[in-house]
C-alpha cells in the first residue's frame, strides 16, 4: 500500500526541479514544512534519500533520487492526463494544458489564442513556458510540455508540425532613419548600417543565414538575448533589428521604429505548433489545438506578418493532422 498520495509527490517533483524547498514552497503557496514533510515520508517509505541537502546552497538529487525524480513526473503526468479524460467525459474540455512557447514571439500571438480559450473552453487552464528555441524543444522532449509553438528548424522525423502562420523576416528601423519611411529594404542596404542583434540559441544562426545567402555579412553594434532591449535599442537609434512576428500595437507604444518588410529575404518559415509524434493526445491537448487551427482558418494571425506585398502562401502539408 502506498503512504504518500499524489499531492506529496508534486511538492518532491517541485523541489527537485528547482533545487529548493523554499522556491518549491513559494510556487505552489504552501509552507517550507510541507515540502520538508513529503519529502521526508517518500524518502522514510523508500530507504533512501532524494536529495543531499547543503546549508544556503539548496538541495541536489541523488543518483537514485534523480532516477526516482524522473519516475514521479512521468506518474504526475499520467494521472493529469487522466484527470483531464475524465474531466470530458461530460462532452466539456477540462484541464491542464502545458505549452511551451518562444519567448520573443508568445506576446504578439498568444492573447487571441488564449481569449477564444477563456471565452469557448472555460474549465480549461493553460501553463506556459517560455524559452528560446532550443529549449522549447526540450521542454517537449522532455515531456514538461505537452505541445511547444515554434518553428520548424528545431523539429526532427520525431515531432509533428501543425502550421498557424507565416511570418517572413522584417526590419525594425529608427524614425530617425530615412530609410525607415521606405516600403521596403534589402539585406545588402542593411548590411551597411549598425545592428542590433537578437543573440539567441538558433536565432543567431538564422540572421546571419540570410545575409550570407544574399552574399553579405550584418555589421553587429550591439547584441542582446532580449527583444524588448532590442527593440528599445532601435528605438534610442542605436541600430536596427530582425524580427519575425510583428509586435502588439501596445509593445509599439511611444516607441520610434518603423516595421519595413525585406524584400530579398528567400528564407520565410512557418510558425505553429510541435508535437510529439507518433502519441495519442489526450482529448484537452487536441482541443487546444483545433483551437488554434480554427484561429489560423480565420485569419486571426495575418496580422503579425509584415510583408513585401500581399499574398497568400500555400500551408504545407502536415503529416502529424
Amino acid at each position: 500500500m502506498l503512504n504518500f498520495t499524489l499531492k506529496q509527490l508534486r511538492y518532491v517533483e517541485a523541489a527537485g526541479r528547482l533545487r529548493s524547498i523554499a522556491k518549491a514552497a513559494a510556487e505552489l503557496s504552501i509552507s517550507q514544512s510541507s515540502i520538508t514533510a513529503a519529502i521526508d515520508t517518500l524518502e522514510t517509505w523508500l530507504d533512501y534519500d532524494l536529495f543531499v541537502r547543503t546549508p544556503a546552497k539548496g538541495i541536489q538529487p541523488t543518483p537514485a533520487g534523480a532516477n526516482a525524480l524522473e519516475l514521479i513526473r512521468n506518474l504526475l503526468d499520467q494521472a493529469r492526463q487522466f484527470d483531464a479524460e475524465l474531466r470530458s467525459v461530460g462532452g466539456d474540455a477540462a484541464g491542464l494544458v502545458r505549452i511551451a512557447c518562444y519567448a520573443t514571439a508568445a506576446p504578439a500571438f498568444l492573447p487571441p489564442i488564449l481569449r477564444s480559450i477563456n471565452r469557448d473552453f472555460p474549465q480549461m487552464s493553460v501553463q506556459i513556458l517560455e524559452g528560446n528555441m532550443e529549449t522549447i524543444a526540450n521542454f517537449l522532449d522532455e515531456g514538461k510540455a505537452d505541445l511547444a509553438f515554434t518553428y520548424p528548424r528545431v523539429l526532427n522525423a520525431g515531432h509533428d508540425f501543425l502550421p498557424l502562420f507565416q511570418p517572413p523576416p522584417f526590419a525594425l528601423i529608427s524614425t530617425d532613419d530615412p530609410m525607415s519611411a521606405r516600403k521596403s529594404v534589402t539585406l545588402k542596404e542593411l548590411s551597411c548600417k549598425p545592428m542590433v542583434l537578437l543573440d539567441l540559441p538558433l536565432t543567431r544562426d538564422y540572421f546571419f543565414g540570410l545575409f550570407s545567402a544574399c552574399g553579405c555579412t550584418p555589421q553587429i553594434a550591439h547584441s542582446t538575448r532580449s527583444a524588448e532591449i532590442a527593440r528599445a535599442l532601435v528605438s534610442g537609434g542605436f541600430g536596427y533589428t530582425i524580427l519575425n512576428i510583428r509586435p502588439q500595437p501596445d509593445q509599439d507604444e511611444n516607441a520610434r521604429y518603423r516595421a519595413v518588410p525585406i524584400r530579398d529575404a528567400n528564407e520565410v518559415e512557418w510558425f505553429g505548433i510541435a508535437t510529439i509524434a507518433n502519441v495519442r493526445r489526450p482529448k484537452i491537448v487536441q482541443t487546444f489545438m483545433d483551437v488554434c487551427a480554427g484561429l489560423q482558418k480565420d485569419g486571426a494571425f495575418d496580422a503579425l506578418a509584415v510583408r513585401p506585398q500581399a499574398n497568400n502562401p500555400k500551408i504545407p502539408r502536415n503529416s502529424g493532422q
